[in-house]
């Protein structure tokens, strides 16, 4: 983590519908890390986009409440900018450059300790890193 910014901008958020129907069109790939899963898909590196943009999803299915579905995006959040450089190092060192979006998906109905969520969104990240190289 040498003199790497710890932080999650605008740009490094998935807001594009088009993006976002491509993500979920199929054939991309996804795992689980339970209660999380996550979908992701490499893009071409002149595409208008930051090198990794996320979107978090929570369903109301999942948590009646708003306050409850934006507590596990907040902690969701917080991991991934914690610990993004596992992945922005994989895919720069990675033979030829590419960016990723991805999206983490809420799979359980309880809420989770923070420190678990990190835990698996690591885990998450270390997979993708491992298969980029």
């Amino acid at each position: 983590m040498e003199n790497q910014s710890h932080t999650l901008n605008k740009s490094e958020r998935l807001c594009s519908k088009k993006l976002i129907e491509r993500l979920f069109a199929g054939g991309n790939k996804s795992f689980p890390a339970f209660p999380l899963r996550v979908v992701y898909m490499t893009l071409e590196p002149e595409e208008n986009v930051a090198d990794v943009s996320i979107l978090i999803s929570v369903p109301k299915k999942r948590f009646k409440h708003a306050v409850k579905r934006n507590r596990v995006k907040r902690q969701v959040r917080e991991a991934y900018r914690r610990n993004k450089h596992i992945l922005l190092n994989a895919l720069q060192a990675s033979e030829k450059p590419q960016k990723m979006i991805m999206a983490f998906i809420w799979l359980d109905n309880k809420l989770h300790a923070t420190e678990e969520i990190e835990y698996k969104v690591k885990k998450l990240l270390y997979h993708i890193a491992e298969e980029k190289q």
